[in-house]
């Protein structure tokens, strides 16, 4: 009989738990808001994403365990792809609201292409990283590193900067020949949001960029 008592007793025990813990969790989502990201082509689904001037990744990885999930109120999201125009737009997130974005890149037609181009493929880790060449996004590290892949580049010097929030940014200079076919390897490490360069929190960037 007792044993009886204290196993019932247990079991009503573990259900407020299960249920307290679903409680809290509903609790959180009824807080927070989340951003979900739409991309028709692989123009979209490979552009970068910042938001609020925070670079966070590019727009397929954003879900699952990577999902955006924000604060209640104004946010502001650009989507940026080389040689097309930036994405803008401003969202309003209510408590526990999710929001869908379908982003549309538009080709600019001002931006340039070289005739004569270097070949860089890139073997860098984390392999989601973003690329800067001459402080312009140019993409991420796994849009550059698989068969057939490379960022072609115009002949001359080229300051190339790797950077993911949470990681140390990787700097560096090349020299390309045309036609010359370069690889880049490096390990990003570990390290403070405080210590993202400019590029990736625009707030603290006055780099000008083609629009």
């Amino acid at each position: 009989m007792i044993r009886s008592i204290l196993k019932t007793s247990l079991l009503l025990l573990t259900g407020v738990m299960i249920f307290g813990a679903h409680t809290d969790l509903q609790a959180r989502n009824d807080i927070m808001g989340e951003i979900e990201f739409i991309g028709a082509s692989k123009v979209e689904k490979t552009s970068g994403v910042w938001i609020d001037g925070q670079y966070v990744g590019y727009l397929k990885e954003l879900k699952g365990s990577k999902k955006v999930v924000l604060l209640p109120g104004e946010h502001e999201i650009t989507v940026r792809q080389a040689g097309f125009h930036d994405f803008t737009q401003k969202v309003v997130l209510e408590p526990g609201q999710k929001h869908a974005i379908q982003v549309a890149m538009q080709k600019n037609p001002a931006a340039q292409f070289p005739d004569a181009t270097a070949q860089v493929k890139m073997s860098v880790s984390p392999n989601r990283a973003a690329v800067f060449v001459d402080d312009q996004f140019v993409g991420h590290v796994d849009e550059f590193d698989g068969p057939g892949q490379a960022l072609l580049l115009a002949p001359g010097k080229h300051r190339v900067k790797i950077t993911l929030p949470g990681y140390r940014t990787f700097e560096t200079e090349l020299n390309l020949l045309a036609e010359q076919k370069f690889e880049l390897k490096t390990e990003l490490f570990k390290g403070s949001i405080l210590q993202a360069g400019p590029l990736i929190n625009e707030k603290d960037s006055n780099v000008a960029r083609v629009k």
